[in-house]
This record gives C-alpha cells, sequence and structure tokens, in this order.
C-alpha cells in the first residue's frame, strides 16, 4: 500500500458511449492515494481512422482497456494513450490474427517505451487488461491483476487470471531468470509478476522478453459472445480487492435491472469500495478505475435493459437483492430505486468529468461474514481472498450449499499463455525490513 491523504478525492472522471453493437460506461478515481495513476481506454471503432484496414476485416473492432501503473503513471499513461494503435498496426492483427496481435502488441508497446529516450530514466510500470470485441468474439489480453470478467446470465465467469509472483507458474518464470519471490513479492518489492515497464526486472540480454522475470507478455482469452452473455466488466486491483468477481457482476445486474446508466453502477461500485479511512490495511485506499460493456446482440439498448430487467424480476440467475443498500456500514447506501428511468443510446456525453461530487463510501465485505442473498435457491457467501477462478471457488469455507456446475469452455473459449499461473492467495505484506533494519515500502500495483 502506498502512501496516503488525510482524505480521499472522490471526484469521478466517468464517460458512455454506444454504437448498435455495444454501450460502455467508465469512471475513475483517485481515492486515497496522493496521485492518480490509473489510465483508461474506451475505443468504439479501432479502425475509424484507417478505412483501407477496415476494408479487410469482417467486423468493426472495438477497443477497451485498464492500466492500473504503479512507481508513477507515465507507463499507464502511455499504454493508455497508445497500445490500442500498437496492436493494430501489428502485421498478425492486420491478417485477422487478433489473439498474436494482443500478444505482440503487449511486447512491442513495452519495446516502444524502453527505446524512446523521454522514458530512459522510467522505473514505473503498469498493468494491462483489455479487449478486443468483434461482432462475435471477446479477446481479452491480461499482464497483471487487473481483471476481465464476463456476467453470463448473472453469473460471473472470469476472462483473465491474476498474476501474483507466488503463483506456481509466475515464481518458476521468476526463479529461472535469477529473481526471487519473497513476502510474495518479486524480489520482496514487486506484487504483481507481469507488467509493462518495470525495466529493472527485464536487464537479461539472454531472455527472451517472455522469459524476463517481470514480463509484458499476456495470457490470451478467446471468448465466442452467446446471448447469455450480458455484459463484460474490465478494472483494476482498487476493485477486485475489495469485491469478489461474482458480487461485481451481481452489483452491476442490479443496477442495470434499475435502469441505471453503466457510468453510474461504475460511480456507485466505487463509492462502495472507498475505504472510510485510510487505517484499513490497503483494502478501499487504491486508485479505482472499472469499465462495464453491455452487449446488445441486435437489440437496442431499451431493450437490452428491459430483457436484464426482465430476467432479473423472474429470477433467472443470481442478482443482488434490492434491499442491498441496507447492508450497513460508514457512508453513503445507494438505492437502486432512486435512479433516473431515463438513457439516450446517442448520449456521448463526459458526465462530470472533473466536478461530480462523490460520496464517502463503504467497503461491502461479502465473505467477511456478511450474507448475500441472491435470487437463486442457494445461499451464497462470497470470499475475498479467493482469486475468484470460478464460482464454486467463491464459496465460503465451511458453507454448505450445492455447488453451481462449471461451465464446459472447451468449445467456446479458449486461453493461451507462455506459462500456465495457479490462481493464488492475495494480501502480501506491504513492507519488509532492509539492510539497514527501517521498514522499506514496496511497490504496489
Amino acid at each position: 500500500m502506498g502512501q496516503t491523504l488525510s482524505e480521499p478525492v472522490v471526484e469521478k472522471a466517468s464517460a458512455n458511449g454506444g454504437d448498435e453493437r455495444l454501450i460502455y460506461g467508465v469512471s475513475a478515481m483517485q481515492g486515497w492515494r496522493i496521485s492518480m495513476e490509473d489510465a483508461h481506454t474506451t475505443v468504439l471503432d479501432l479502425l475509424a481512422g484507417n478505412p483501407k484496414a477496415a476494408k479487410t476485416h469482417a467486423s468493426r473492432i472495438s477497443f477497451f482497456g485498464v492500466y492500473d501503473g504503479h512507481g508513477g503513471d507515465k507507463v499507464a499513461l502511455f499504454s493508455g494513450e497508445n497500445i490500442h494503435n500498437i496492436i493494430a498496426n501489428q502485421e498478425t492483427f492486420k491478417a485477422g490474427n487478433y489473439e498474436q496481435a494482443l500478444k505482440d502488441g503487449f511486447l512491442a508497446t513495452d519495446r516502444a517505451i524502453l527505446n524512446d529516450p523521454k522514458y530512459e530514466e522510467e522505473v514505473s510500470g503498469c498493468t494491462a487488461c483489455v479487449g478486443l470485441i468483434t461482432e462475435d468474439k471477446i479477446y481479452i489480453g491480461n499482464a497483471g491483476d487487473s481483471r476481465s470478467v464476463l456476467g453470463v446470465k448473472g453469473r460471473a465467469k472470469p476472462l483473465s487470471f491474476d498474476h501474483k509472483p507466488q503463483n506456481e507458474g509466475e515464481k518458476a518464470r521468476i526463479t529461472a531468470a535469477g529473481g526471487f519471490v519473497d513476502f510474495g513479492r518479486v524480489n520482496g518489492n514487486l506484487a504483481l509478476s507481469r507488467a509493462i515497464g518495470d525495466f529493472e526486472f527485464k536487464k537479461s540480454a539472454e531472455l527472451a522478453p517472455e522469459q524476463q522475470i517481470v514480463t509484458a507478455y499476456p495470457d490470451v482469452v478467446v471468448h465466442d459472445l452467446g446471448d447469455d452473455d450480458e455484459f463484460l466488466v474490465i478494472a483494476c486491483d482498487g476493485i477486485w480487492d475489495c469485491q469478489s468477481s461474482q458480487a461485481v457482476v451481481e452489483f452491476v445486474r442490479r443496477g442495470i435491472a434499475a435502469k441505471q446508466d453503466l457510468e453510474k453502477i461504475c460511480e456507485n461500485m466505487m463509492d462502495n469500495c472507498l475505504a472510510s479511512n485510510s487505517e484499513t490495511g490497503g483494502v478501499g485506499c487504491d486508485n479505482m478505475t472499472m469499465i462495464i460493456i453491455g452487449f446488445l446482440r441486435g437489440r437496442s439498448k431499451e431493450e437490452w435493459y428491459e430483457e436484464i430487467a426482465r430476467r432479473v424480476a423472474n429470477g433467472d440467475g443470481p442478482c443482488a437483492p434490492p434491499e442491498y443498500a441496507e447492508f450497513r456500514g460508514p457512508g453513503v447506501h445507494h438505492n437502486f430505486d432512486d435512479s433516473d428511468s431515463g438513457y439516450d443510446v446517442e448520449d456521448q456525453k463526459q458526465s462530470s468529468r472533473f466536478g461530480l461530487g462523490g460520496y464517502r463510501g463503504r467497503i461491502i465485505f461479502l465473505g467477511d461474514g456478511t450474507e448475500v442473498l441472491t435470487d437463486s435457491d442457494d445461499t451464497e457467501m462470497f470470499d475475498n481472498s479467493e482469486e475468484d477462478k470460478d464460482l464454486v471457488s467463491q464459496v465460503s469455507k465451511g458453507t454448505s450449499i450445492q455447488e453451481s456446475p462449471k461451465e464446459d469452455t472447451s468449445s467456446s473459449e479458449k486461453r493461451t499463455s507462455s506459462e500456465t499461473p495457479e490462481t493464488t492467495e492475495k494480501g502480501a505484506e506491504e513492507a519488509v525490513k532492509g539492510p539497514d533494519g527501517e521498514l522499506e515500502m514496496k511497490k504496489d500495483a
């Protein structure tokens, strides 16, 4: 956990947009941190400025990304401004191989920063969790511990996996490259094992980029879009450290059922995650960025909202209960029934980009003994110490319920990576003793 302010910065930078295929909302908040080190990208038509290239692709391609910086904001800002264009300029992208283009583009972004004299002394780094969305597929590229989660009729389906140093595959690469893992951190310092930047961990001339102590080489997951796929959430760990993937999906679904704009749902989630004070050990004190992408699948925006509201009303999949705001804690409690019923698919406004008065919020610890009743027949308790690799992992230890069946993803999606890391427990120590016996603060994404 980095240094914190005496009071959080709760103003939010929010926006929304959409076309005939999808709609999105995004919001970002500095919170308790002394600076904002997150960046994000939302591009509805990645090829809009290149008509010639657009003719070679079967459908319009959208791009969304979240970049959680550490040690400064320069690498995150560079990534937010450039990585989508770098990916689109890869030969593999032009050939329609988007899966390989994500891998090539992440490494090319790393090289672009390294070769730019302006960044010669740069020590910062950032996560990168991005989504390329075509007419019928989602391509997720991820390096670090930001996360992408698909909402499938209220069920959370992970489309990325957090890269933590203690994960078996990640630790094997780190040690093979001459590094070590201490207190759950790379060389006792960095709390994640893949990132753009962080060149102090990429100095071996004998090793390929994907074999370095820390690598920008991403996992890539390809998912075939179906009618049950309602929305995608991409967010930094400022959200996921406070909420399980399933809790976020249910929260978003309840907001959609209440006809809230997607960026407003993001804002409400950040208010809920924001710690009431900075003495929580880092939980709820981080920068926060969250993007929600809704898949219209041939429907208008109004029809999409109505369809999800109908599913929720009929108990078709889990959803946060209407009385969700009754779970008491310090701060403001949102009532979903107070939402504005009006929304406009053509609205491209920058909603309160620099002036929205955010709320002092509270952390909802769905898993620290708080029972969450869903519309399903089972009572589930979500454990934030889990990495949410599947729904079963989100059920609290000692709670007896019928396990939800795992989805068969063998035909609908695939995951590729240089390694296959195991998901493990979060919550590494924030400081260790240095050579002089003093506590040293460590990098935190």
